[in-house]
């Protein structure tokens, strides 16, 4: 019960202290989102203005504005479905893991705060992504929604076969997880309106996607160490930057500045990741293998390599 009560401390603590803020100045949070939105959709679209391209009988011609608009109205949504689709691989990619845990009926090194962190990030970008929050965000509402029930599953999965102590602190880290997101949707619903709830809602999202994509720097740490991309896939790294790119240039094009800049940091990420891996991909070492053959590469706590 003491994670309810000092997780419900600090969210309650955090909106006393946020809600005159937005109160006495709603013009000024206001004109800065929409300043911050103008900014960066007008410099999106004059830099696609002055793109030379190529006409059919093979003469250079520029889009012009009024090309540019109509190809965002077709390029927002395409690269919101790529988006989606590189998404859902990376919150399936632990099923190995997960496949493992359930045969071993144990989940021996891995860590399961990056799922329940995961978990937290999802639920409030899907919040982030319902119409009354953020209009024509369906796409990360569907996304998101969707990696929440994976990575519940995961949690749930985790808690069952887990040790006790380490059951205890993800169940409690659970508890926090659940208990802030209620505080942050609460909050949003019935203290803010219009613009208000949307950047209070954004930036809650932007916060923890950019921890979410943060977190494979430890794993980026050990491979500049080890000089080894051991526990760094490839596929996995790939997939984190084509998502990143994606969901940062469907922001661009959407002129949604809290989409756009939490994922150009994961997109970011996910280049020094390929770099990495270009760099060291010719000492990968002897990996590591498992009962059932697979390696161990996703949510495992590599503490005893670091030695």
């Amino acid at each position: 019960m003491h994670f309810f009560a000092s997780s419900m401390c600090v969210s309650c603590l955090s909106f006393l202290l946020c809600k005159p803020l937005l109160d006495c100045s709603p013009l000024i949070s206001t004109e800065l989102h929409r300043i911050s939105q103008g900014i960066i959709h007008s410099w999106f679209l004059n830099c696609l203005s002055n793109l030379c391209l190529v006409s059919p009988s093979g003469l250079l011609f520029f889009p012009g504005r009024a090309g540019v608009l109509e190809m965002t109205h077709f390029l927002h949504p395409a690269f919101g479905i790529f988006g989606v689709l590189t998404g859902l691989f990376l919150f399936l990619v632990p099923v190995i893991t997960f496949k493992r845990i359930l045969l071993n009926k144990s989940t021996e090194q891995f860590s399961g705060i990056p799922y329940v962190m995961t978990l937290l990030n999802c639920l409030l970008c899907a919040w982030y992504g319902l119409p009354f929050v953020s209009p024509n965000n369906i796409l990360v509402l569907v996304v998101n929604g969707t990696g929440a029930v994976i990575e519940f599953i995961y949690v749930l999965m985790f808690l069952i076969y887990a040790p006790k102590k380490e059951k205890t602190k993800i169940f409690g880290i659970l508890m926090i997880v659940l208990t802030l997101f209620a505080t942050i949707a609460f909050v949003s619903v019935f203290a803010l309106h219009h613009k208000k709830r949307k950047v209070f809602c954004g930036f809650a999202a932007s916060i923890f996607s950019v921890i979410m994509y943060g977190s494979p720097l430890s794993v980026m740490r050990m491979v500049i160490r080890t000089k080894s991309v051991e526990y760094m896939p490839f596929f996995l790294s790939l997939c984190s930057f084509l998502c990143g790119t994606s969901w940062f240039i469907y922001g661009l094009l959407g002129n949604d500045p809290f989409v756009a800049s939490s994922n150009g940091f994961g997109s970011g990420l996910g280049i020094l990741q390929l770099i990495l891996y270009a760099t060291y991909c010719g000492n990968k070492g002897q990996t590591k293998k498992t009962a059932d053959g697979s390696s161990l590469e996703v949510g495992q706590d590599n503490q005893e390599d670091s030695k």
